[in-house]
């Protein structure tokens, strides 16, 4: 998968097919807060998010507090976001709706 900087098109027509996420204000990365019924969920869906990432060789940014995992997308090698950012973003978007 490319690691080529999207442009302002491509990230606006990528975003608007993604639930959830939302563009920084510097348009640099996508970010969203995810929230589950418990820690357990929360901690399967970062253990699935994990081996994606892993695979895609892509990692997020991401913090979790019990139920609620926030994660920001961008791809520091090519100054803002690619196709894996959204990529990654639509896998997230799968495996929290299978929680």
């Amino acid at each position: 998968m490319a690691r080529q900087k999207l442009s302002s098109d491509a990230i606006k027509a990528a975003l608007a097919g993604l639930d959830g996420w939302t563009l920084a204000s510097d348009a640099s990365s996508i970010s969203r807060t995810f929230t589950f019924r418990n820690f357990s969920e929360a901690f399967a869906f970062m253990t699935r998010s994990a081996l994606a990432a892993e695979k895609l060789d892509h990692h997020p940014e991401w913090s979790n507090v019990y139920k609620t995992v926030e994660v920001k997308l961008n791809t520091h090698d090519a100054g803002g976001l690619t196709e894996l950012d959204f990529e990654l973003a639509k896998r997230m978007n799968r495996y929290a709706a299978g929680a």
